[in-house]
This record gives C-alpha cells, sequence and structure tokens, in this order.
C-alpha cells in the first residue's frame, strides 16, 4: 500500500476536514493523491478556492498540493488508504457522543474494497476502533477485518493556533491490526511527520496513550484549580505562588484557567465512561472533571461577591467579557467555558457585553445565544479578561480605567496583568 501511495498509482482520503484533518490533507498531498472529503459542501466550496474555514491555515498552505476536495461520498471510492479525523464531542449527558465518528465509518464502510486500509486520527477511549467502528465497516462492505482490509489508529496531536507545534513538527504514534497494517501506516505518516513516528504495540494501546495526554492535563490543571480557591481564601496570589515554586527543577509548570475546548475538556469523559464498563469507578479523573467543570460559575460567583461587598446594584450591574473563544488566538468556539461564566452573571441579573476579535458573531449565537458588542459601551463596573489574544497582551491601566467606573474590578482569569494587582481592584484565579 505504501508503495502504491507513493508511486501514486493509489490515493489517501481523509475524512473530515477541519482543524484536524485538513492539515494532514494538505501534508501528504505535497507527497502523494489525496482525497479531502467533508460533508458540509459549503466548507469544501471554500478549500477549493483555497480558504482555511477554520482560519488555521494560510492560503499558502493549500499551494502545490495534489488533492480533490468533495462533499460526494462516491468520490472516495477512488481511495485505497482512508483517514478518518473527526469531532469526538461529549452528549448532554457528558457521555461519549459517537455520531460524528459512526456517521464516518458508515461512509467509509459503503465504499471500502479488498485490500483498502482504514486509519482513524479521532479521539475514543481504548477499544472503539475494533468494538465499534470495525463491526459497521465489515457490515456495510461486506468484507472481513484484517483478511480483506486493514485497520489502523493513529491519534491526532494537533494544537489549534499553536505556530510552533505544528503537524510535522510532533512525533506520531501509529498502530496497525496486525504487523503488516503496523508498518505500511507508519511508513505511510513518515511520507509527513520530519519529527518521526512511533510505533505502538496495538491500536488499543495508541487510543489508550492519546486519552491520558489529555486527561493528564485536565487532572493537573484540576489541581491548580482547586489550590486556586485555597488561595483565594488566604489572599494568596497563585500566580505568585506558582512562580516560586517553579524555581524547583523538577515543578511542572501549570496553571489554574478555564477548561474548555473539545480535546481537554472532553476526552477524560471518554475513558471515565469505559472505566464503568470494567467495574471501576475513575475517582480522581472525575474529580478533576468536577473541579474543572465548576470554574466558570465559581469565577462568577466570587466577582458577584466582590460587586456586593462594593455595594453595587447588581440589577444596575454592567460588566464587560473579553474574548469567549475556548483559547487564546483560535477562532473555535467549541466547549467554551467562558459561556459558563457569562450565564452564571446573567442568573444574577447582571447586563453582560462580549467582545472577541477572533470569534464569529454569528457562530456565537447560533451555539449560545449570546449577541457579540462590536464596542464597549462603558462605564463598567467589572472587566472580566477570560481569553488572553494577542489583541489583549498589551492593554494598561490607562486603558482599563477608560472602560470601568470608578470603583470598577478588574477580573484577569489568565494572570497576564499582575502588574495591575496593586493598582487597581484586582481578582485573579
Amino acid at each position: 500500500m505504501y508503495k502504491e501511495l507513493v508511486n501514486k498509482s493509489e490515493k489517501l482520503a481523509v475524512i473530515g476536514l477541519g482543524y484536524v484533518g485538513l492539515p494532514i490533507a494538505l501534508e501528504f498531498a505535497k507527497k502523494i493523491s489525496v482525497i479531502g472529503y467533508d460533508m458540509k459542501d459549503d466548507r469544501v466550496q471554500l478549500m477549493k478556492k483555497g480558504i482555511d474555514p477554520s482560519n488555521e491555515l494560510s492560503s499558502e498552505a493549500f499551494r502545490g498540493c495534489d488533492i480533490t476536495f468533495t462533499s460526494n461520498p462516491e468520490d472516495l471510492r477512488k481511495a485505497r488508504f482512508y483517514i478518518v479525523a473527526v469531532p469526538t464531542p461529549i452528549d448532554e449527558h457528558k457521555l461519549p457522543d459517537l455520531k460524528p465518528v459512526i456517521s464516518a465509518t458508515q461512509t467509509v464502510g459503503k465504499v471500502l474494497k479488498d485490500g483498502d486500509y482504514v486509519v482513524y486520527e479521532s479521539t475514543v477511549y481504548p477499544g472503539c476502533t475494533e468494538e465499534d467502528c470495525v463491526p459497521i465497516l465489515e457490515d456495510l462492505s461486506g468484507l472481513k477485518y484484517i483478511k480483506n482490509f486493514k485497520v489502523g489508529f493513529s491519534p491526532e496531536r494537533i494544537n489549534p493556533g499553536d505556530r510552533e507545534h505544528t503537524l510535522t513538527k510532533i512525533v506520531k504514534v501509529t498502530s496497525g491490526c496486525d504487523l503488516e497494517a503496523a508498518e505500511e501506516i507508519a511508513l505511510t505518516y513518515e511520507l509527513i511527520i520530519n519529527a518521526g513516528v512511533y510505533r505502538a504495540g496495538s491500536i488499543k494501546v495508541a487510543e489508550a496513550a492519546k486519552i491520558i495526554e489529555n486527561t493528564q492535563r485536565d487532572i493537573n490543571i484540576a489541581f491548580m484549580n482547586e489550590l486556586s480557591m485555597i488561595f483565594n481564601k488566604m489572599e494568596i496570589n497563585t500566580y505568585e505562588v506558582l512562580e516560586a515554586a517553579a524555581t524547583k527543577w523538577n515543578f511542572l509548570k501549570f496553571y489554574p484557567g478555564l477548561v474548555g475546548g473539545h480535546c481537554i475538556g472532553v476526552d477524560p469523559y471518554y475513558l471515565s465512561y469505559k472505566s464503568k464498563q470494567f467495574g471501576h469507578h475513575a475517582q480522581i479523573i472525575n474529580a478533576g472533571r468536577a473541579i474543572n467543570d465548576n470554574m466558570g460559575a465559581y469565577i462568577a460567583e466570587q466577582l458577584v461577591k466582590k460587586l456586593i461587598r462594593n455595594s453595587v446594584d447588581l440589577k444596575k450591574c454592567k460588566v464587560l467579557v473579553l474574548g469567549i473563544t475556548f483559547k487564546e488566538n483560535v477562532t473555535d468556539i467549541r466547549n467554551s467555558k467562558v459561556v459558563d461564566v457569562i450565564n452564571e452573571l446573567k442568573s444574577f441579573g447582571l447586563h453582560v457585553d462580549v467582545i472577541d476579535p477572533k470569534a464569529s458573531a454569528k457562530d456565537v449565537k447560533e451555539e449560545y445565544g449570546v449577541v457579540l458588542s462590536e464596542k464597549p459601551v462603558a462605564p463598567y463596573d467589572a472587566i472580566i479578561v477570560a481569553v488572553s489574544h494577542k489583541e489583549y497582551a498589551n492593554l494598561d491601566e490607562e486603558y482599563f480605567r477608560s472602560l470601568g467606573n470608578d470603583n470598577f474590578i478588574l477580573v484577569d482569569i489568565k494572570g497576564i496583568y499582575k502588574k495591575l494587582n496593586k493598582k487597581l481592584q484586582y481578582m485573579s484565579l
């Protein structure tokens, strides 16, 4: 398969062209023939014009690529090596929502041929690829797993907004259903991964490795958030504590904050869900999730307490929130925990204006029912800097005073204005 892809006698297809799928498709298209498939035709039409709908890649990334973009699943019949890169979210009960990956699997299953390869990049719990996806491929294709088609798992490690740790510079974990598949899949990814490929011993190992990467970060951030709650009661600045502790060579530098997005705030639920099937209650994982999921409400409640101590009439109170994306310098608003802060403040009757230079006003309205403001309407009783976009990096005391009333509170969720701690009414984690 590897040789056939390299000499372009066979094609590779990527199913799902979002933050993960599009960069992979374009990198492969610099080396081999690629079919880029996305079910949303409006996105496909943009990509045909060299525009990344996610605003992560420049038009330069599309140049010199042997790629055909399509929203027609029949076009996938021309491929022999399939990469599935669709989201794996959670539902309203915080249980794994496999609908996107199941749908993508059905799409592939209908065009699967004898000798084809299918590799999953979507983050799932250990066992999902072989237990949930492979039976669908067998059923719809009429083919037998391993005998007629091969499957592998190679977890995505793309970090939206990160211009340093890009796809080709991050070691790629690969795996396959047998030794032949494992090697062919590894060789294929080595075409584009300059940092090298790590061959995991099995598909389950690769699935587990990915899910603990994000779960580990989630737990460490939860610890920082709990420390923040403790130190707040002691009237100690958490960031100053962390700076002091970080002088020890083996101290792990994590920081408190809102944990949203479609990875760290989601993946631990997949592992917790799967552990229950084996009769194990994931105590640390669930405790970490509970802390991080409640941080938005916690921040809002702490602010309301300060406003009450300032004798502010909550019914007339105005708050400005700067930033609503799930992290800095991206347009992605999926699972943004800033929304939890906004909703909690509104539940107290406060008026909240929200501004974000990156987010789409249309997407924010559709996803959360929040109407973005074009510009601040001062004065405000509180200003919350929720996301550390580069546009906010150099805001100073004068800027905040121009927006706040005489007794306003600056809420610095990301801890980027520590120098203003003694100059303004300042609140941080």
